[in-house]
């Protein structure tokens, strides 16, 4: 279905139905874009309340000519567009929408014409959000594992979320309050300095390179230059990391008297290497989670309170205590590699292949 009956369609249905909650999105883009409509508007042609694929209702494309040329999308969908439908009178459903700005060049179908893959990806993003009821929040990132645009040759294939620097970071509306966060395409090496030190202070090192956090596929990385690699560095010795927790499905622990093996997804390693740095020896904890399974192991520091050991938690889940000797362990000789590696007496590590587990990253 072309473009133009898609937003027939979409305008007719609508026509005599109220909306507060898109009505509040529009007065938040009105100061922005006058009453001028929109580049492109994508809606549903199946609501996903009647089985449709797609949960977002509307996806709104601008074209905007500062800092630099791009394309700015717009989502109606994450909050509650028509009547009051969810418990907390607060909060519109999950309490957000996403934006994203993308450079102009980055995939367009024709000259002129905004490219198709952001609709995807925020779709996709969506459906990740209904499944599993995880919000998005500004300081979060995620892996995608495969570039943002399948047709594009890019390095950029994960995202950070910080807040759109033209919206209101929160507006009201008569079902609750919508927060505007934007997504920001990163390169591996991006994604890693964030997870190692702090999402939204890699995105302002960012938005030197980047104004406005416009994702542009073509780009390399400002962390090419030893310059910036150096600041993430002294960020991570002075800030360490604000990653407290990730996710990952192979997760799980075995006990056999007192010996406990803990397995988990050979992507996890790096993560676990860098969290020795940015989290334990800072004094901050560090969890993995398996969300399916409901299950969870927590890496301390020891103190004089709390001294070196494998304990258990109000929830049955695993605590493991370490010294400075077991972090640095950890950090400095555990292998990316399959097979059993012996941490402590107590402790041996499971790393398995990416296939035997699913990894999914949302961390904060």
């Amino acid at each position: 279905m072309s473009q133009d009956e898609r937003n027939e369609s979409d305008d007719e249905e609508l026509e005599d139905v109220e909306a507060p909650g898109w009505d509040a999105i529009d007065a938040a883009l009105r100061p922005i874009y006058g009453d001028g409509e929109p580049k492109n508007h994508f809606g549903t042609v199946i609501p996903y309340s009647l089985g449709g694929p797609d949960p977002i209702r509307g996806i709104s494309v601008y074209e905007v000519a500062e800092p630099t040329p791009h394309w700015h999308y717009v989502t109606y969908g994450f909050s509650e567009l028509y009547e009051k439908e969810s418990d907390d009178p607060a909060t519109s459903v999950f309490g957000f929408e996403l934006t994203m700005r993308v450079a102009q060049g980055s995939g367009e179908p024709e000259p002129g014409e905004s490219p198709r893959w952001p609709l995807s990806l925020l779709q996709s993003l969506a459906r990740y959000v209904f499944q599993t009821g995880n919000r998005f929040a500004v300081g979060h990132h995620m892996s995608l594992g495969a570039p943002l645009a399948e047709d594009v040759e890019t390095r950029v294939q994960s995202i950070g979320v910080a807040r759109d620097p033209a919206l209101p970071a929160q507006i009201d509306t008569p079902n609750g309050t919508v927060a505007f966060l934007q997504l920001v395409g990163l390169t591996d090496e991006e994604l890693a300095a964030a997870q190692a030190w702090n999402t939204e202070k890699l995105l302002e090192l960012l938005e030197e390179h980047h104004p406005w956090g416009v994702t542009d596929l073509r780009r390399g990385s400002p962390l090419d230059e030893a310059e910036c690699r150096e600041r993430v560095e002294q960020g991570i010795e002075q800030d360490g990391s604000s990653m407290g927790s990730t996710y990952d499905t192979s997760l799980a622990f075995v006990e056999e008297g007192d010996q406990v093996t803990v397995r988990f997804d050979v992507r996890a390693v790096a993560g676990l290497r860098r969290a020795m740095k940015g989290r334990l020896l800072h004094d901050r904890p560090f969890m993995y989670i398996n969300g399916e399974e409901r299950t969870a192991v927590t890496f301390v520091r020891a103190d004089e309170e709390t001294p070196v050991g494998v304990l258990k938690d109000e929830d049955d889940d695993l605590v493991l205590v370490l010294d400075d000797a077991l972090i640095h362990k950890i950090r400095d000789e555990l292998p990316e590699e399959l097979g059993a590696w012996r941490l402590s007496d107590e402790v041996t590590f499971e790393v398995i292949a990416e296939d035997e587990g699913d990894d999914e990253e949302g961390d904060e």
